[in-house]
Formats: C-alpha cells, sequence, structure tokens
C-alpha cells in the first residue's frame, strides 16, 4: 500500500518539476535576450558620448569629428537605428515565441502560465513604450532616436547633428520620465557617433 502511494505521489512530483524547468528556462532565455541587448546597448555607450552626467561633449570634440578625413558620419548613424532597431525587435520576438510556446504548453502549471503573461505584458508595454519615447523624441528636432529599455535602466541613444547639450540632455529625460516610471538616475542619454 505504502510503495502505490509514493508511486502516486512521485508522478506529479515529476510533472511539478518539469513545469518549473520548461518556466525556468523560458525565463532563461528571455533573460538572455535582455542581457544582449543590454550589452548591446553598454557597447553603443562605451563608443558613443554620454552626455548630462558628468561629461559634456567640447566643441573641439565636435570639430575634430566633422574635419576628419572627410567621411559623413549620417550614413553610420543611420545604419546604426536600422541595426539597433531590428536587434532589439528580433530580440524580442524570439522571447515572445517562447513565451507563448509555454503558454500553450497543456501541461504547464498555472503559476508558469501566469507568469508568461506577466512577461509578455510586460514586453508589451517595453515596445509601446520605446517607440513612444522614439516619436516624442524625434517630434522635437532631432534627427534619430532608438531606446533600450530593461527592468532597472533606459538607454537612449540620439542623433543629432548639432550635438547634444545640458538642455537636449534634460529635454530628452523630461520625455522618458513622463512616458515611464523610471527616474533620472536610471536613464541613459548618449549621442550617436
Amino acid at each position: 500500500m505504502k510503495g502505490k502511494v509514493k508511486d502516486a505521489v512521485k508522478g506529479p512530483m515529476k510533472q511539478v518539476w518539469k513545469k518549473r524547468a520548461v518556466a525556468a528556462t523560458v525565463l532563461l532565455f528571455v533573460g538572455a535576450a535582455v542581457y544582449l541587448n543590454w550589452r548591446y546597448a553598454d557597447n553603443v555607450a562605451q563608443s558613443s558620448k554620454v552626455l548630462g552626467q558628468s561629461t559634456l561633449v567640447s566643441s573641439q570634440d565636435e570639430t575634430d569629428d566633422v574635419s576628419g578625413g572627410g567621411e559623413t558620419p549620417a550614413p553610420a548613424a543611420d545604419d546604426y537605428f536600422a541595426t539597433a532597431r531590428l536587434s532589439r525587435k528580433q530580440a524580442r520576438d524570439n522571447a515572445i515565441s517562447m513565451l507563448k510556446e509555454a503558454e500553450i504548453d497543456e501541461n504547464a502549471e498555472q503559476s508558469v502560465l501566469n507568469e508568461a503573461s506577466e512577461t509578455l505584458q510586460v514586453l508589451a508595454a517595453y515596445t509601446v513604450a520605446e517607440s513612444q519615447i522614439e516619436s516624442l523624441v524625434t517630434a522635437k528636432g532631432y534627427e534619430d532616436c532608438v531606446t533600450f529599455m530593461g527592468s532597472d535602466s533606459i538607454s537612449v541613444v540620439v542623433s543629432d547633428p548639432d550635438g547634444l547639450d545640458k538642455a537636449d540632455v534634460a529635454r530628452i529625460k523630461d520625455i522618458v520620465i513622463s512616458e515611464t516610471d523610471y527616474t533620472a538616475d536610471q536613464i541613459k542619454i548618449m549621442e550617436s557617433n
């Protein structure tokens, strides 16, 4: 009798373990996508001029960039923004695909389904907010903009042929704060090269 009870308990425990393993795997992939997105934004930050915190773009740096070697930085900036948006979209699409697969798993536990649904809602909210911020920033007269939202920070990369100053950084931060729940210290504003 005791052996049958142990076997009856052991079967559902394996199912719970499998469900949790699937949920953990999905969350791992989503986390990896967010991490790669963050690393990509961080690499951009290292190659971009960070404004609004302790470093400002000097006029000497701007004249060096403009007068150097006859290169035109505008096409590179255009390529950067298109590539960044595509990379962000692909990472989100992969994460959403995995979450939807977890949602349709008939063996999935309700808590896993709830967590997948919540994560999908967060990703959808990120997508809408990023798009809104980008639209509002470009509506203020900046050439182009791409936004990367994460759980604890947001990066905004802006292209402006005149360069960004403190007023520009404050204007962009105001837009981000009005559209999100991030605080000023969680917002990174960068100028694309």
